[in-house]
C-alpha cells in the first residue's frame, strides 16, 4: 500500500466511488471475458452476431456511434463550469476527456463508414459505461483537491500518453476509413500502420489513452477503469481477429489481435 501511495492519491471516503470502482472493473472485464467466449456486444462487425436481432430495436451504425459518445462528451464538457478553478491536474483530467469524446463524436460524424447496424441493448451498456465513468472520473478527482499531492507526480507522463493514445486512435480510425470508396460496404484486410503487425492498433491505442488518463488522474478509480477497459478490449481483438481469420483465407497468421508479437 505505501507503494502505491507514492502515485495514486488515497481512495476517496465516498460509498458511489466506491461501488463504480468495483462496478466498472466487474462489468468491462465481464465483457471482456464474454467476446472470448463468443459472445460479443453487438455493434460493428458483430453487431448480428448473437442471432437475435430480428427481436431486438436496432438503428444505423452512425445513430449508434452518436448515442455512445455524445453524453460522455457532454458530461466532460460540462465539468469546467461544474467543478473550476480546482488546478492544473483537474484542468488537464477535463481536458482530455473533452477532447477524447470530442474526437469520438467527430469521427462519428465525419470519418468512419458504416457498413451495418447496432442493436439498443449493446448501445445502451456502452453510453453508460462512457457516462458514468466520464462523471466518475471527474468527481472522484473533485474529491481529491483537499488531499496532498502523490509523492510521484505522473501528470507530464500522463499527458505524453494520452497524446500518443489519441493520435495513434485517430490514425487508425482514419486508415479503416480509407479501405472503403464511396458506396462500398464490404470489409477488407486493412493495410498501413501497425495494421501489419496486430489487427486492433486502435485499440491499442485506445488502450494507451485511457492509462494516460489515469497518469493524469492518479486516483484508484482511473486505474480500475483503465485495467477493465484493458480487459474489454482485449476479448474484442481476439474476437476480431478471430473473425478476419473466419472470413479472409489469405489472412496472415502473424499479425496478432492487438499486443505486437505476444496476443
Amino acid at each position: 500500500m505505501s507503494m502505491f501511495s507514492n502515485f495514486m492519491f488515497p481512495p476517496p471516503s465516498s460509498i458511489f466511488v466506491t461501488t463504480m470502482s468495483i462496478i466498472s472493473f466487474i462489468a468491462l472485464a465481464n465483457y471482456g471475458i464474454s467476446e472470448f467466449r463468443g459472445k460479443h456486444l453487438n455493434y460493428s462487425k458483430f453487431w448480428n452476431a448473437n442471432n437475435n436481432s430480428g427481436k431486438q430495436i436496432k438503428f444505423s451504425s452512425k445513430v449508434g456511434m452518436l448515442l455512445l459518445y455524445t453524453p460522455a462528451f457532454l458530461a466532460a464538457a460540462a465539468s469546467f463550469w461544474i467543478f473550476p478553478n480546482e488546478g492544473f491536474r483537474s484542468m488537464v483530467l477535463h481536458s482530455a476527456l473533452t477532447i477524447h469524446y470530442f474526437k469520438r463524436v467527430f469521427e462519428s460524424l465525419f470519418v468512419h463508414k458504416y457498413s451495418a447496424s447496432m442493436l439498443l441493448d449493446s448501445a445502451i451498456p456502452i453510453t453508460l459505461s462512457y457516462f458514468m465513468s466520464t462523471i466518475t472520473l471527474i468527481y472522484t478527482q473533485h474529491l481529491t483537491k483537499e488531499l496532498p499531492q502523490p509523492s510521484i507526480n505522473l501528470i507530464y507522463p500522463g499527458i505524453m500518453l494520452f497524446l500518443i493514445g489519441i493520435i495513434g486512435n485517430f490514425y487508425h480510425h482514419f486508415l479503416l476509413s480509407k479501405l472503403r470508396g464511396k458506396g462500398e460496404k464490404e470489409y477488407k484486410i486493412p493495410k498501413g500502420g501497425l495494421f501489419g503487425i496486430v489487427i486492433c492498433p486502435h485499440y491499442l491505442f485506445e488502450i494507451i489513452d485511457f492509462y494516460g488518463v489515469f497518469f493524469i488522474s492518479q486516483t484508484s478509480y482511473s486505474l480500475c477503469f483503465a485495467i477493465g477497459t484493458t480487459f474489454y478490449l482485449l476479448g474484442r481483438s481476439y474476437a476480431t481477429r478471430n473473425w478476419y481469420l473466419s472470413k479472409f483465407e489469405d489472412f496472415p497468421k502473424n499479425v496478432m489481435a492487438v499486443i505486437p508479437f505476444v496476443f
